[in-house]
């Protein structure tokens, strides 16, 4: 294949002696992906998108997720990489634009044919929050090595759903985003090797970022089976810059009896030379990432996936259906979440997503394996 400058070289970004064409890690699973959510605190409509490319696999792809009542809708869209440019994603209907880097993003789907559509404006409201780096193993080999921002922040615009516009405003509509980029598991799965004959006993994993008046809160925490903390992250960023850490935080995390849907959390924190305070969250509604949205365990679709030219697909969930109520457990879940807390006398109200999966194993929450459920 005759490659081309890409019109990223252009700029002064080069780290390594290539074209911006390429990434300097040959591994098939480096990936370099966006996510947002969106919604009024309420729970009523619930938004999830994001875009990714995967530049060993020559693939760029696209999802759109939204819930009203007990039905997801979703919009999935992948394509070849070299027909898009990295600087303005577009995948069939859908497309990313940068107005003002860490400020200001346009994110525009036009797949109302398949019930999806919405143009948004992301407005951040505190500066982003680079996170501690992700590293996960399975025996010597990094499955996860990634790098990751997170920002709080406000939507304008309209989301569309079957033909309803819905209004969306700065006043309302929050939520948070993501941008990652390093290694993770993408497109066809590979053979699992010794891992079929050693599986993983339990994962456990908890993010948290809010939004408040005057800061944004940011919580990242992830467990193996016997609840080893492998990555532990917990910021508070305030609308001048300003960055405290808050420790190694306490969870607790109430269940609904017999299943694995968090309905409320706790969340102790430890400002460094101030008094612990503790962060209570209640969870409003939810999308499982993994039905519609290709996140791992989604049977449908996996991000990377080659699926040829100009791919678009679309589907609605029941969510009372008993075979999406079977596989909701099993893949990581994002709550709308409302939160407040009360420090040095003061009450801070608050609200963002609770995302969480707990999958097999995990000794502090009391799961003894995979069938475990809360009493």
């Amino acid at each position: 294949m005759t490659r081309v400058p890409d019109p990223l070289d252009e700029f002064p970004l080069h780290q390594t002696p290539l074209s911006m064409a390429y990434v300097a890690t040959s591994d098939r699973n480096f990936y370099d992906r966006c996510y947002f959510n969106a919604h009024d605190g309420t729970g009523d409509v619930y938004v999830i998108t994001g875009a990714g490319v995967y530049p060993n696999l020559g693939v760029v792809d696209a999802f759109a997720l939204v819930r009203r009542g007990s039905h997801q809708w979703a919009l999935r869209c992948s394509d070849a990489l070299e027909s898009t440019d990295r600087r303005a994603p577009t995948v069939g209907p859908y497309r990313i634009e940068v107005i003002e880097p860490l400020e200001v993003i346009r994110v525009v789907c036009d797949g109302d044919e398949h019930g999806i559509g919405f143009d948004l404006t992301w407005t951040g409201s505190f500066p982003a929050e680079m996170e501690q780096p992700h590293v996960m193993r399975t025996g010597a080999r990094a499955i996860i090595d990634a790098s990751r921002f997170a920002q709080v922040g406000t939507w304008s615009g309209e989301v569309r759903i079957d033909g309803e516009k819905i209004e969306v405003t700065a006043d309302r509509w929050i939520g948070s985003r993501d941008r990652s980029w390093g290694i993770r598991p993408s497109g066809d799965a590979e053979p699992p090797g010794r891992a079929a004959d050693e599986p993983l006993e339990g994962f456990w994993w908890t993010y948290v970022p809010l939004r408040f008046e005057d800061h944004a809160l940011v919580v990242i925490i992830q467990e193996t089976a016997d609840g080893f903390r492998t990555l532990n992250n917990a910021t508070r960023t305030w609308a001048d810059g300003r960055r405290e850490q808050l420790g190694w935080p306490e969870v607790e995390i109430d269940y609904a009896s017999g299943t694995r849907h968090p309905t409320a959390a706790r969340l102790r924190l430890f400002p460094r030379g101030g008094d612990p305070f503790t962060l209570e969250i209640d969870t409003v509604t939810s999308i499982a990432l993994h039905v519609g949205g290709g996140y791992g365990g989604d049977p449908e679709w996996a991000h990377g996936r080659w699926m040829g030219r100009g791919w678009v697909d679309g589907s609605v969930y029941d969510l009372d259906d008993p075979e999406i109520v079977a596989r909701t457990p099993f893949g990581v879940i994002d709550h709308v979440a409302r939160a407040r807390y009360v420090e040095g006398g003061v009450t801070h109200v608050g609200a963002g997503m609770f995302e969480h999966g707990t999958f097999g194993r995990h000794d502090p929450s009391g799961f003894a394996d995979w069938s475990s459920l809360a009493d």
